[in-house]
């Protein structure tokens, strides 16, 4: 419970009730998404433009309502927090990337390297002294 309380205390535009109204919006928002599928499907002695137009108007319509309702406020106000976190973050210039690049394509080539002689060692060992089969 204190759980919850801290969430909510943290993010108070989030809620996490769920009202009948936001689950009669989602609920239509879902029937209107599968129904432009319907429609266009239906439309299909229509010309294709109309069918594009069709189909892309409800889904439109079917994410607003997605919107509208409690998940998609949440979905919203969790969009703009990554927004501002991401305008928080310290980019690297150009050849601070080029050096961090490089220096792991170096690290990746020397533990290919390694893997690669370890494993002819435990090959030869395995092989030819343990069990005598010569290649």
């Amino acid at each position: 419970m204190q759980h919850k309380q801290q969430h909510n205390m943290a993010n108070p535009n989030l809620e996490p009730v769920s009202t009948a109204a936001d689950k009669a919006k989602l609920g239509v928002a879902a029937v209107v998404f599968l129904g432009a599928f319907g429609a266009y499907y239906a439309m299909h002695s229509q010309q294709t433009w109309l069918r594009v137009v069709t189909l892309l108007v409800l889904l439109v319509v079917a994410g607003g309502l997605f919107l509208l309702a409690g998940p998609g406020k949440a979905l919203i106000v969790y969009t703009q927090e990554s927004v501002r976190e991401v305008r928080k973050v310290v980019w690297p210039e150009r050849k601070e990337a080029i050096q961090m690049t490089a220096l792991v394509f170096g690290f990746v080539i020397l533990m290919a390297l390694f893997l690669w002689i370890v494993d002819k060692i435990l090959e030869w060992g395995l092989y030819d002294v343990i069990l005598g089969w010569k290649h």
